[in-house]
């Protein structure tokens, strides 16, 4: 069964800044993890929209996505959130795919 990985982020202080960086450092070195299949970004609308963009990464099953996350891709991934999110501005969640 399919797995994922969600990440929310909030609202950020430039949304241009972060829309830069976010496509053109982040989501490229999260297309390196192995095992990911697929990755999905969405943009929240409305005002009161309680997060501004929901990333969605595919996975065949639990351990691949732990293998993934793990490896050094995944760990590269991991540490660059820093760049251009702060600690408290987004939510990580895993779910199966139904």
């Amino acid at each position: 069964m399919a797995v994922t990985m969600i990440v929310l982020y909030k609202e950020p202080p430039n949304r241009e800044q972060f829309d830069t960086y976010y496509s053109g450092t982040h989501i490229p070195l999260v297309q390196k993890m192995p095992g990911l299949f697929k990755v999905e970004v969405q943009r929240f609308t409305g005002r009161e929209a309680p997060y501004y963009l929901m990333a969605i990464l595919y996975f065949n099953d639990k351990d691949e996505r732990k293998a993934s996350m793990n490896s050094p891709e995944g760990q590269a991934a991991n540490a660059d959130v820093a760049n251009f999110a702060a600690p408290g501005t987004y939510t990580i969640a895993f779910a199966d795919v139904v």
